[in-house]
């Protein structure tokens, strides 16, 4: 039999094609083929004729009968029936089931990935912190969610840019430079003349006495030696900004995270790109001037207020520099773009938006697409953790990992939908029970690779098992979770949802706890043994598929 590899992909194709047959006028027509919530009413569900019956005036029963009529034959399916107003319930053969376990252990470590992007371009822009201290939870997360969702996309088809955004320009870094320059001169936060925006962790004293020290320090492109001068703002300025970038990329290097490019704002004004934008926007009758200031007409693009873009002092506000980021982003050829940010942002999509509508360039309306996170509050035996011994003012990345762990805090950071606050609780992060998800799916994996070590045999001589064996309600339990994989990916990558692949590897974990609790697996009769291993075996390499994509290791041992 011709083996699936998407099942829900599968059927909607042959949807798609009863839909050409039945309603030829309604091709744009979205054939959706979800899982009924009752196991009873099949493998899957189409509503299709409910959504034919307005536009064709038919009853959704007839049009079901229709539709059924007409779908191509596929040795894949067992039943379709007819349910209520016109449900169409889907069921599948036990031998396209068991199938699945001969797929995922030819593909591998590709098992799960589609063509659903055909290798067109996506740029992904996450963390982009601003390089004035060392990275925080919340940037943690903003990398955790970032990195997952690049590697989700990955799989599903896409060609995917990271990119890396510093904001190395403004009053943030006017406060730094400040900050390091006092602590150079020996002057402490304690000190009444420190000033109130000074940046007050001790990790400010780290970058001074390396500067003091003459150090010299490399940051992507950039490379800088301290004066040991104390009055050259300048030298302080990049010396800082070099070092403290310096010091974020180590944290991500401990967090397994890796971008393709860095950019920063300081080069959009070096190089005359915001000036350019600037001038775009005023030839483009979209500004006016009020106040001694310069303002654009972001209310043209559904905002609720005009917003200043250049102040009455002179200087450029906040998304000036953004909209000039983002046109260069669309001149690098990125049709697809994706800003994983925090929440705190939101407010600056409808005028980044808006300033790239305004251009009149052809960047489409809702581009680019935002994904944001929001807060994460860190508890530890019960109570909440707020400042870091080196920060000072907050709790940083390292700590958790520090703490924790890279796996658990991966997981944990990545593990709920970005827009929902997240409490991580350290104390559960670290603990070796079920109730901690990481232990929980690493420990599943771990059971069943001292079952296969056990056994001693060679894996290839599991493509041969007879699957056929395989129906216990514990092994289709299990068989249904590794077919819904691929169907996990596509949603993730759809809805921008990389949480999604964290939901499915707990729920996988338990179907094959459940299975390993009820059954034995080196037992006397070799059929059966073959094809209870070659589905723990295919388990193990989905359960390591979907943790690459969380950036969160599998353990042969625990």
């Amino acid at each position: 039999m011709t083996v699936v590899l998407n099942f829900k992909s599968h059927i909607a194709e042959l949807f798609a094609h009863a839909l050409s047959v039945v309603s030829p006028d309604q091709p744009s027509t979205t054939v959706l083929i979800e899982r009924p919530k009752q196991a009873a009413h099949g493998d899957y569900a189409c509503n299709l004729a409910m959504q034919l019956a307005k536009p064709l005036r038919k009853s959704p029963r007839d049009i079901a009968q229709a539709l059924i009529a007409a779908l191509p034959k596929s040795d894949a399916i067992e039943k379709v029936e007819i349910a209520g107003a016109g449900f169409i319930n889907i069921s599948l053969t036990k031998a396209a089931k068991q199938a699945v376990v001969s797929a995922v252990l030819h593909a591998g470590a590709g098992y799960g990935h589609l063509h659903v992007g055909a290798g067109r371009r996506v740029q992904v822009e996450f963390v982009s912190a601003n390089p004035t201290g060392p990275l925080h939870v919340g940037h943690g997360r903003g990398a955790a969610v970032g990195d997952c969702l690049c590697n989700v996309l990955h799989a599903a088809g896409w060609n995917v840019t990271r990119e890396f955004y510093y904001n190395d320009a403004g009053a943030q870094i006017e406060n730094l430079m400040r900050s390091v320059q006092l602590r150079c001169k020996g002057i402490t936060p304690d000190d009444p003349s420190w000033p109130e925006a000074g940046y007050r962790g001790d990790y400010i004293n780290d970058v001074a006495r390396a500067y003091m020290a003459c150090e010299t320090v490399e940051a992507d492109d950039q490379r800088t030696t301290g004066t040991a001068d104390v009055e050259d703002m300048l030298a302080i300025r990049h010396f800082a900004v070099a070092y403290l970038r310096r010091e974020q990329d180590l944290d991500l290097r401990a967090f397994q995270v890796e971008f393709d490019v860095f950019s920063l704002e300081s080069a959009l004004y070096s190089e005359g790109k915001v000036d350019e934008t600037v001038s775009r926007l005023i030839a483009s009758g979209h500004t006016y001037e009020q106040d001694d200031a310069l303002w654009l007409r972001t209310t043209d693009f559904g905002d609720d207020k005009d917003r200043v873009m250049r102040k009455s002092d002179g200087g450029y506000t906040y998304f000036v520099p953004d909209v000039a980021y983002h046109m260069e982003k669309w001149r690098r050829g990125f049709v697809r773009v994706i800003n994983e940010q925090g929440a705190d942002h939101h407010s600056t999509i409808t005028r980044v938006r808006a300033g790239l509508q305004a251009l009149d360039v052809g960047i489409p309306k809702n581009w680019p697409d935002y994904v944001l996170h929001q807060m994460v509050t860190v508890l530890k035996n019960g109570e909440e953790v707020k400042i870091s011994k080196r920060a000072g003012s907050y709790v940083t990345l390292r700590d958790l990992i520090d703490e924790v762990g890279c796996d658990a805090t991966r997981y944990f950071l990545a593990a709920r939908h970005p827009d929902s606050q997240l409490v991580f609780d350290i104390d559960l992060a670290k603990s070796k029970s079920n109730d901690n998800p990481v232990y929980y799916i690493q420990y599943a994996h771990a059971r069943i690779s001292t079952v296969l070590n056990t056994w001693g045999g060679e894996h290839l001589t599991l493509l041969y098992a007879d699957m056929r064996l395989l129906d216990s309600e514990y092994e289709t339990a299990l068989l249904q979770q590794l077919i819904d994989y691929p169907q996990v990916i596509e949603l993730s990558a759809q809805e921008l949802a990389p949480h999604l692949i964290a939901f499915y590897l707990k729920e996988l974990a338990a179907a094959f706890h459940s299975y390993y609790n009820a059954s034995r697996f080196l037992v006397e009769d070799e059929a059966i043994k073959c094809a209870r291993l070659a589905l723990i075996a295919a388990t193990a390499q989905v359960m390591r598929n979907g943790l690459s994509l969380l950036g969160v290791s599998a353990p042969e041992k625990m």
